[in-house]
């Protein structure tokens, strides 16, 4: 069954909730829906189109404190922008891992400012030596990010409903159409 997009009162994109919790804060009252799927749901004595995008009707304010980045493989890659930080080529997720730039072995952590985002090539390039060992240099230093992600997609952004692209992409340029 589809998901539905959970906008702040804002507008700004806040989380993916699945369709029975969707009905639930539509049921409350906390809601309003903006977009529809073509799908009806149907229960005992009601049916209605299923929400694809809904817009809370208050604001809810994140604290940075309250929410840090969880430290994980996608968000080191995010940081990275998905770009090795040896050879500073762009790479799918799965051409990608992620290294220890002072290694395990050397008494190297498993922290946001050790771990960066290395192609397979370069990792195996790298081994188990430092940056300099190996004759290799770092992009840029690995530090934790000062970003909060509001929003996870579990799904890739271009696999994302059409009815949720407006509300996704308003950071983005668009194309001006000078034909």
């Amino acid at each position: 069954m589809e998901m539905t997009l959970l906008l702040n009162a804002t507008y700004e994109p806040l989380r993916v909730v699945n369709w029975q919790k969707a009905i639930t804060l539509l049921w409350q009252g906390k809601v309003e829906v903006l977009e529809f799927y073509d799908r009806d749901i149907h229960g005992v004595s009601i049916t209605f189109k299923l929400p694809s995008v809904m817009r809370l009707l208050k604001v809810v304010r994140w604290k940075a404190a309250h929410r840090p980045v969880k430290f994980s493989r996608i968000n080191i890659f995010t940081r990275d922008q998905y770009t090795c930080q040896y050879c500073w080529k762009r790479y799918r997720t799965e051409e990608l891992t992620f290294d220890h730039v002072i290694p395990i072995a050397k008494g190297g952590k498993k922290t946001w400012e050790n771990i960066v985002t290395a192609c397979w090539r370069c990792n195996n390039k790298k081994s188990g030596r430092t940056p300099e060992e190996a004759g290799m240099k770092l992009k840029k230093k690995p530090v934790k990010p000062a970003w909060t992600p509001f929003l996870t997609l579990l799904i890739g952004i271009r696999n994302a409903p059409e009815s949720w692209r407006d509300y996704l992409y308003w950071h983005v340029e668009l194309d001006s159409d000078s034909s």
